[in-house]
């Protein structure tokens, strides 16, 4: 049987924050883990990595591809408490397509992880693990039927946006990316182009967005917007902002279900099963 479904073990941006005040959507940063049949995809370390790492122990997954969207902390700040990274005859690949000129990805895991800021190192991991950089734009081919298109998004130090293409349905990771209003950005239409599912960075909305310029994030409205000039079926909003606490994010889920019904906002243990249209909630 055909498997392509969407997890999302992180959906808010900046910083984690766990609070009771963050509890219907998620406290936990950026990490979303799609399965392409026995293939395990990760894009970003953000702190719901620690969990994904629990339940990957539980399932028996013992090899991933870990694909970066950028290394701000908090994107990367998991990566040291990933479980499954420390046990052997596991194995993992990381990947990132943005540091080409500045040294990679593996130097940047690596100095994450040495004292003073961290006391165990990278290489005590103890899983077979593999760092390679590619350049945004570039396509990666994961398996026979697993193709992974990439460009790069307007983020500063860099970003990567991702589409997977996998059995006939696709998704779109496009996170940390500032737009310019009025001007659909070409290459977030170039990924989401048709997709069954479409996650981007919603950080603020549209009237915050005038004091954020620069920042390099983006609005849902802008989300909605590019996912209905793409033809995208679905909508995820994704990248909270941690000042938007879950009677903020039940506001926006409202507006943006009337502004366009294929838009939902993404919570942690939320799982989109590309294949079969479904979108469930698992309980924590």
């Amino acid at each position: 049987m055909m498997t392509f479904s969407v997890a999302f073990w992180g959906v808010r941006g900046s910083i984690a924050c766990p609070t009771p005040r963050h509890m219907r959507y998620g406290g936990n940063t950026s990490c979303v883990a799609v399965t392409c049949g026995d293939r395990q995809l990760i894009f970003d370390a953000g702190t719901g990595l620690r969990d994904l790492g629990h339940q990957m122990n539980m399932a028996g997954i013992r090899t991933a591809t870990l694909l970066l969207s950028h290394t701000h902390w908090d994107h990367i700040v998991g990566f040291p408490f990933f479980s499954p990274a420390f046990r052997r005859g596991n194995r993992f690949e990381v990947l990132a397509g943005h540091l080409i000129a500045t040294g990679g990805i593996r130097r940047v895991i690596d100095r994450q992880m040495q004292s003073p800021t961290f006391p165990v190192p990278l290489a005590a991991m103890n899983a077979d693990m593999t760092f390679d950089d590619f350049a945004a734009g570039d396509t990666l081919m994961l398996g026979p039927d697993i193709r992974v298109r990439t460009l790069p998004l307007n983020h500063p130090d860099g970003a990567t946006g991702y589409r997977v293409d996998h059995a006939g349905h696709s998704v779109a990771y496009i996170t940390d990316t500032e737009h310019c209003p009025g001007a659909p950005d070409e290459n977030v239409l170039a990924l989401m182009d048709g997709v069954d599912l479409a996650i981007y960075d919603s950080t603020y909305t549209d009237a915050e967005f005038l004091g954020k310029v620069g920042w390099g994030h983006s609005t849902w409205q802008e989300g909605v917007r590019l996912a209905r000039h793409a033809g995208a079926r679905r909508l995820a909003i994704f990248h909270h902002d941690p000042d938007h606490e879950d009677d903020f994010m039940d506001r926006v889920g409202a507006d943006a279900q009337a502004m366009w019904p294929g838009a939902l906002v993404a919570r942690e243990g939320m799982v989109v099963d590309l294949i079969a249209g479904t979108c469930r909630i698992l309980p924590r």
